[in-house]
């Protein structure tokens, strides 16, 4: 009997032996990735946009000696520096070679963009600035085109445009994103106010305007009825139009419908100020964003004072996979980018950044010049 049971251990012992070898060849980075299936466009960018962003956490993680001497604390101080820059710079190329390696096969062109490549990526700072003045014009919805002016909505949309809404001259704003890197940030008397309950330590309880897409307002799980989040402050919702601008088309089948959800709380809370994105100024801004790239980009809409600041659009050394800070949603596209130009938006963000190198690594913050400030030659 004691041999039986003698007998039954070794085989066991075996048996985990064998199964401790096969969970770390599989854990193992160095072994081969198992090949993606390709059984959709969207399916095979969030594969690959997953993958490449989890050789990039894996880098991103703090090594086991980070707990150094105090005496080493500069030396530490200047490698996660060089480390950071390392990273983004990785990040950069490996995600063009990505995006490169998509565009060599036949992704869907849902929004009929026209197929006119990039002119390239040359303009100097101060010219970029000039042409986002000349070329964009923030436009929402006012109800005098079809089909909306026959569906009376020039007396549903507020009276005062958002322009003419927000008359004040400020020194400076800040652009709040919803990156899971805020969280934990401590940013929130840099910021100034944002609200959102439980997270003000990071991102303030001040809001001026919020932009939402069109998800937001037609899915249940958002609960934008009822959600404290989208009262009492000024809300501006876009949903991705034909690269044409052809309302009418976009009017029958928006990728989310917001038009239902507009309307109904526009008769509910008519005090509220509350704004539909034009598309026309969507794809102004994707336009530009092609004239000054070297490579074709995504098919799709962009992602969306005397300064502002923008926090998190760039990562900084918190960079995580974490969506949003205010949800444990972790997706990769959320900073590399997949359905939308992403990558391309912070490339360009990034050449006309006006702040400090450390200010980007260590808040992710950048620093851009308001179009009130920029003077420009006719």
């Amino acid at each position: 009997m004691k041999s039986w049971r003698k007998w039954t251990l070794v085989v066991l012992l075996v048996w985990l032996l064998l199964f401790l070898l096969l969970l770390g060849h599989i854990l193992d980075p160095r072994s081969p990735s198992v090949p993606q299936t390709r059984s959709s466009d969207s399916g095979l960018i969030r594969t690959e946009a997953r993958h490449l962003t989890s050789v990039i956490q894996r880098g991103n993680r703090t090594p086991s000696w980070s707990l150094s001497p105090a005496g080493l604390s500069e030396d530490w101080r200047k490698m996660k520096t060089d480390f950071w820059f390392r990273s983004w710079d990785y990040y950069r190329k490996q995600s063009l070679e990505l995006l490169q390696g998509l565009w060599s096969g036949n992704l869907s062109n849902k929004h009929r963009v026209d197929s006119r490549g990039p002119t390239g990526a040359h303009r100097s700072s101060p010219q970029l600035y000039c042409d986002l003045k000349w070329r964009t014009t923030i436009r929402t919805l006012d109800g005098t085109e079809k089909p909306f002016s026959s569906l009376g909505w020039d007396r549903l949309v507020p009276s005062l445009s958002l322009q003419e809404l927000q008359t004040s001259h400020y020194e400076s704003c800040a652009v709040v994103t919803s990156a899971g890197a805020l969280l934990n940030s401590s940013l929130r008397l840099e910021i100034g106010k944002t609200p959102h309950r439980g997270f003000e330590r990071d991102v303030g309880n001040k809001t001026t305007i919020r932009i939402i897409n069109s998800q937001i307002v037609a899915r249940p799980k958002h609960r934008f009825s009822s959600s404290s989040l989208y009262q009492d402050v000024t809300l501006l919702v876009w949903d991705p139009a034909p690269y044409s601008a052809n309302l009418t088309q976009w009017f029958k089948t928006p990728d989310f419908d917001l038009f239902s959800p507009y309307v109904e709380r526009r008769r509910i809370r008519p005090e509220q100020p509350f704004y539909i994105l034009h598309p026309q100024f969507i794809w102004s801004l994707w336009d530009l964003i092609r004239d000054n790239t070297e490579e074709p980009i995504q098919p799709n809409p962009p992602h969306q004072a005397s300064l502002v600041s923008v926090y998190e659009f760039i990562p900084s050394l918190r960079h995580t996979d974490l969506s949003h800070y205010h949800e444990c949603y972790h997706d990769a596209a959320c900073t590399l980018g997949a359905y939308h130009p992403l990558l391309y938006e912070k490339l360009l963000i990034q050449r006309v950044n006006r702040g400090e190198k450390d200010e980007l690594k260590m808040k992710g913050k950048v620093r851009l010049r308001g179009l009130s400030s920029v003077h420009c030659q006719t």
